[in-house]
């Protein structure tokens, strides 16, 4: 695979993925834009060199066309941040292309490509189609390049294909936390399922020197060393999958961290709670984050860390009662500057969207799933695609 700064495109029509699938708030204007912002460096770069645009992005996962998911006002802000470009947006470039064939503009950002029954089916028809709009492709959309869609793996079978410098960015570190990390390193995983992190996890229990283990995801493994309480249903799958990944800690020497104590309440919507250590949480008590004991164990570890990787908060987020355990990470995290820190998931990101040190995080991963996907796999189905010209 080739990126945009190791070749030379100039004065051409370039087709760019980008990662647009920004955070709304509730009356739909942009909560958080770092997307937007992470592509920039791309975006600028080919325009640099005298090219023309053609964005490609997707917002949510729309069933159908929808105002409430249009990208206009996407538009609208990355018009802001290139007030001197000429930006066209087209709402269907298959029905109506006039704004594709026009010569005074900089940029073209075609509607929500989701809106188009084949981009997730990945039609190749459709992937044909879209591949005429340009004469060359460029991937930076790391964030959905785990994703066998259209627009993804089906442009680049059409047309000379590269990545962009935020794709080159994220494998570039991923690549140095997973293959050469600074010892110790250390990962925090948490999330509401085990199952949706099993490969993730067992990947990196052959790599870190410490697990730390937060979230609903701990419970299965708190329930596999004996403890019993309510967090929902923990299936036996879960409980069974958990005991294998603790064996294979043991035999891998990883030290694999619990919470010692839990922030609990009977109602995870209620505006009280209490501290009860882990041994002395009754079935109908509903563990919702980590306790004070937790906090200083996990901080002591990642005060000594030389590598960190987070992904999945550790309480639940919906209810500021339970966001402390989630923060004191954070802060824990951005005040070890020695360490090399990569955070990355979208409810983690939500959770420390708006937080001051963010500049003290060595990268914050534009990819969900995307980095569980290529930690797992050491690659994407988006990088294999550029990788088979």
């Amino acid at each position: 695979m080739k990126f945009v700064d190791e070749v030379e495109i100039k004065n051409k029509t370039v087709l760019l993925r980008v990662d647009f699938n920004v955070s709304l708030n509730p009356n739909l204007s942009i909560a958080d834009d770092q997307r937007i912002k992470q592509s920039l460096p791309t975006i600028k770069y080919l325009l640099k060199n005298h090219n023309k645009l053609v964005i490609i992005a997707h917002l949510s996962e729309p069933e159908k066309r929808n105002s409430d998911d249009s990208l206009i006002r996407v538009k609208n802000r990355l018009a802001e941040y290139l007030p001197d470009k000429k930006i066209v947006f087209v709402k269907d470039f298959l029905k109506n292309p006039e704004g594709l064939t026009k010569n005074n503009h900089d940029i073209v950002l075609l509607e929500n490509i989701r809106f188009y029954p084949g981009e997730t089916k990945n039609d190749p028809e459709f992937a044909k189609e879209l591949s005429t709009l340009g004469d060359v492709y460029v991937n930076d959309a790391f964030g959905v390049s785990h994703r066998e869609h259209a627009s993804v793996v089906g442009i680049p079978k059409h047309l000379p294909s590269y990545g962009g410098l935020l794709m080159k960015k994220e494998i570039t570190i991923l690549d140095r936390v997973m293959k050469n990390p600074k010892k110790p390193f250390v990962a925090i995983i948490g999330g509401k399922k085990i199952r949706t992190k099993i490969k993730f996890i067992n990947k990196l229990v052959t790599v870190a020197d410490y697990l730390l283990l937060g979230g609903g995801l701990a419970n299965a493994f708190l329930v596999a060393e004996g403890h019993s309480f309510d967090n929902g249903p923990i299936e036996e799958q879960d409980i069974k999958t958990a005991k294998e990944i603790l064996s294979l800690a043991r035999e891998e020497k990883t030290r694999f961290e619990l919470p010692k104590d839990a922030i609990i309440a009977n109602d995870k919507n209620g505006k009280t709670s209490e501290v009860k250590k882990i041994e002395e949480i009754e079935p109908h008590n509903q563990v919702l984050d980590i306790g004070p004991e937790t906090e200083a164990e996990f901080g002591k570890i990642i005060d000594q860390a030389g590598t960190i990787i987070w992904n999945g908060p550790v309480g639940y987020m919906e209810n500021p009662v339970f966001k402390r355990g989630t923060d004191f990470l954070y802060y824990s995290i951005a005040e070890n500057e020695k360490a090399m820190s990569v955070i990355g998931g979208g409810d983690t990101l939500a959770a420390i969207s708006k937080k001051e040190y963010l500049d003290k995080i060595t990268h914050i991963s534009t990819g969900g799933g995307a980095m569980l996907f290529y930690i797992e796999n050491g690659t994407l189905p988006g990088i294999q695609a550029l990788s088979s010209q």
